[in-house]
């Protein structure tokens, strides 16, 4: 079977408790006005065997907390996402999903819900304010679907925003793991500033 992954990284320490393993996938139909991860977007790309990316987790698996898994959006992936979520139970690490799609919608989705622990679900919205952890905006729900995940999560949830992101390094390329308090645009002109040209994968947010 086939996957489409933007990347994968580990340890991300950004986006839920413990060092995670971070799997962003690649395609994504919602397109969220101001969404930070807009690279993730385009559909039939970084297509790989998802054996492949087994063999690559199982790498970090044994030193992992945990697994956040985000995009692009993973629910417009649902067969390969049934698959993955199926490999990584048996390694009994809280699992945390991002979905741009309303919980409604997702409740369709049982026999992948009963493979998740923790879901965020609902689009980023960048007029809302942003005041937990976890969320991008706070018309975003967390829904706790599995007692590891309450266990697991119930208290990181009601953090305030990190005010830091994990760095990744790959070839040319720099990462950021997390969810910058207000979007990327003060991170772009604060590099800007110093001499650091940066090219943000923030969408595009129209004028009004």
């Amino acid at each position: 079977m086939k996957i489409a992954i933007s990347r994968l990284h580990f340890p991300v320490s950004t986006l839920g408790p413990g060092k995670r393993i971070g799997i962003w996938f690649q395609g994504c139909s919602i397109h969220c006005e101001g969404c930070i991860s807009a690279d993730t977007w385009q559909f039939n790309t970084n297509l790989v065997d998802l054996e492949e990316v087994k063999k690559m987790l199982k790498k970090w698996l044994p030193k992992a907390e945990g697994i956040t898994i985000s995009g692009g959006e993973p629910f417009d992936q649902q067969p390969a996402l049934f698959e993955l979520l199926g490999f990584l139970r048996s390694y009994n690490l809280s699992v945390l999903v991002y979905s741009g799609y309303s919980f409604q919608k997702l409740q369709k989705q049982k026999e992948i819900l009963n493979l998740i622990d923790v879901l965020i679900s609902e689009p980023y919205d960048y007029k809302k304010t942003q005041t937990k952890a976890l969320l991008g905006s706070d018309n975003q729900k967390i829904h706790f679907l599995s007692t590891l995940g309450k266990e697991s999560f119930s208290a990181y949830a009601e953090k305030a925003p990190e005010k830091t992101l994990d760095v990744q390094f790959d070839s040319n390329e720099v990462w950021m793991a997390g969810i910058p308090i207000s979007g990327m645009e003060k991170i772009s002109k604060a590099f800007n500033q110093n001499g650091v040209h940066i090219k943000s994968t923030q969408a595009v947010i129209k004028k009004e």
